[in-house]
């Protein structure tokens, strides 16, 4: 599913969250059905908890807390050590160099679709699994099909009911700062970490609200929602022929998508995870052009072929 700060913000319309909120109603009766004995979610992260100071390209969480951005979770999230270092040995030995951490501070972009599936961040056991979706360089997007193959692998070896969840927008650009567009302040606090201060935290969420207003009014020079794009995307992964994507360079992804439609990497992992288990079918499909929320939003379920 895709997650947007402005779902928690003024701003969309009601109509346009009445609607995305009818198939998040339809993803919630899916979970219920499954009822999980654990989550395992891949999600990017919007400089609050990675930096360039040290940034992977895929980190494991054996312990994480949720920032609180955009009024999402604060605080520690449930994650069984155990499991998530198995996952980590696992995908090692798998040959998918990936990072663990400790203590790892997970946003909107991991907490988001916990709330709105579970209502509560911290109602299931949960292993967050950060892609790097922003920060360049980025490595190919077949790297994270690997990745999800191989922590698929070892979630079928748990025995459990076990609900993967790619968190990510699909096409969209909005103002998130880059190393080559910083100021100088900004670019120390994505470097380095340094914490937000609330008034710097209030004028972030102005800024993304502005930039909604702008877009959705045709007025703004971010790059706009490309349905063609996105739809693509989604009949490659509806159809489970991931290996196509393994050709869709960076360059084209931005290009085609914007600079944050590298989310789909999310996506592309949490559905090779569950190829892991063998053929699947999507059943719950959702998607809006919405500007109103900076993204290309879907959601997609799925489960294993009979």
């Amino acid at each position: 599913m895709s997650h947007s700060p402005l779902l928690n913000l003024p701003g969309p319309s009601q109509d346009l969250l009445d609607d995305i909120e009818t198939a998040l109603s339809q993803a919630r009766n899916f979970v219920a059905e499954f009822a999980p004995e654990l989550v395992v979610i891949f999600a990017p992260d919007h400089y609050n908890g990675f930096f360039y100071k040290l940034m992977p390209p895929f980190c494991i969480a054996t312990s994480a807390t949720g920032v609180g951005d955009y009024g999402t979770h604060s605080g520690p999230l449930d994650v069984p050590e155990d499991i998530a270092d198995g996952c980590a040995k696992a995908v090692l030995a798998a040959d998918v160099d990936i990072a663990i951490s400790s203590c790892m501070e997970v946003d909107h972009g991991a907490v988001q679709p916990l709330e709105k599936l579970f209502g509560d961040a911290t109602a299931r056991p949960v292993i967050p699994i950060f892609i790097n979706s922003l920060a360049t360089p980025l490595g190919p997007l077949r790297r994270c099909r690997t990745l999800g193959t191989a922590v698929g692998k070892y979630l079928v070896s748990l025995g459990k009911r076990v609900l993967v969840v790619g968190s990510g927008g699909l096409s969209h650009d909005p103002p998130i700062a880059t190393l080559e567009t910083a100021n100088p302040q900004v670019a120390r606090r994505i470097v380095h970490g340094d914490p937000m201060t609330s008034a710097q935290r209030q004028a972030r969420q102005v800024a993304v609200i502005e930039a909604a207003q702008q877009l959705a009014e045709g007025r703004s020079d971010r790059q706009p929602i490309n349905p063609a794009f996105d739809h693509r995307f989604l009949e490659i992964v509806d159809a489970g022929q991931l290996t196509d994507l393994d050709g869709w360079s960076n360059s084209f992804i931005a290009h085609e998508g914007g600079n944050s439609a590298h989310e789909i990497r999310t996506w592309v992992a949490a559905f090779g995870a569950l190829a892991a288990a063998g053929t699947y079918e999507t059943t719950v499909r959702y998607y809006k052009a919405a500007p109103e929320l900076i993204a290309g939003f879907a959601v997609r379920t799925a489960v294993p072929c009979s």
